[in-house]
């Protein structure tokens, strides 16, 4: 019986980790993948929009190249970390279920083998994040293996026609890295501009936009995907026809709320935000706890992982104080 166990390993749940480990109470993360999975699979080349001291955790530093960190560099930072605070961290253990009541949780879990594993806990905490949900097209074709809601690196798409369906940084980023690399890029954008875009990103995609050589079409639907092209519902009503290669479907995540609704969580269905105490971040259900993006819902846009950092010494203090 743990006193607590944490559910994903992102910066939010190493941080509840870090104020348990502190607190000296028997926990334990689990993790599906590997540490910082998420962070794992962003675009080999990204480069985080903040600075270095805004996603340290605790007072562990950070110490990068250049002025703002890389993917590499967090990766590397968040695996010192781990091991320098000898984090208790489960990874590649996927939790299954999770059921009983407060005091009393059981847990269930999975490794590659095959093999199941149960755990009881006084308390959980839930920091899966959303980046294992992506937002669905919902269009004919969205099930065919050149369509892809992630992306990793360009050289796969040298020389090819590739659409990139999204309007914020990670369909910029991703229609700049595949233009440089020799791909042909389209990028269909649902609203009239693009959103919230890095301040060096901006000027180098319009301008590449604005030269002609990375086509954009504003206000348009993706309508259906083919094997060598796909249609596109634009403004006046009509459909334009691409010939295409490879579809990337940069949309976004939400939330996976399975599991918390499973123990009785409420989950608002205009934004899908778990019911919670902002102040301690235990949900309406007495001992389960949310950490991280998860805890905005829809919104991830408003937890990032400056603020995520701090929700473990929200939540530990007033799990110690329930448990005393």
């Amino acid at each position: 019986m743990y006193d607590l166990i944490i559910i994903g390993s992102g910066p939010s749940g190493l941080s509840c980790g870090l104020a348990a480990h502190k607190a000296g109470l028997n926990y334990l993360i689990l993790e599906k993948g590997c540490i910082t999975n998420s962070i794992y699979n962003y675009p080999i080349s990204m480069v985080f929009f903040t600075t270095r001291e805004l996603i340290e955790i605790g007072d562990y530093p950070l110490t990068i190249v250049n002025a703002k960190p890389t993917r590499e560099e967090a990766l590397r930072y968040y695996a010192r970390f781990v091991s320098d605070h000898a984090i208790k961290i489960n990874t590649y253990e996927e939790v299954l279920s999770v059921e009983g009541q407060n005091g009393h949780f059981k847990v269930s879990t999975k490794i590659p083998s095959g093999q199941t594993n149960k755990y009881g806990t006084k308390k959980i905490i839930f920091a899966t994040g959303v980046f294992d949900n992506p937002q669905m097209l919902n269009v004919p074709g969205e099930d065919l293996s050149k369509v892809s809601h992630y992306y990793k690196e360009a050289h796969p798409y040298v020389g090819k026609k590739v659409l990139v369906v999204g309007g914020r940084n990670s369909s910029a980023e991703s229609a700049l890295d595949l233009y440089r690399s020799g791909a042909e890029v389209t990028l269909a954008v649902r609203e009239d501009a693009f959103s919230h875009l890095k301040y060096w990103v901006k000027p180098d995609l319009l301008n590449r936009i604005k030269e002609g050589s990375i086509q954009c079409h504003y206000r348009c639907l993706v309508k259906e995907i083919r094997d060598y092209d796909v249609d596109l519902n634009i403004e006046d009503g009509s459909t334009l026809t691409l010939e295409n290669d490879f579809v990337l479907a940069l949309t976004g995540f939400k939330p996976n709320g399975k599991l918390l609704r499973g123990l009785g969580v409420q989950i608002h269905d205009e934004d899908l935000k778990p019911e919670h105490d902002p102040e301690t971040l235990e949900t309406n259900v007495a001992g389960v706890y949310i950490a991280g993006v998860i805890t905005a819902g829809m919104e991830s846009s408003l937890v990032f992982i400056e603020n995520g950092r701090f929700h473990g010494g929200k939540i530990v203090p007033h799990i110690i104080e329930a448990l005393n």
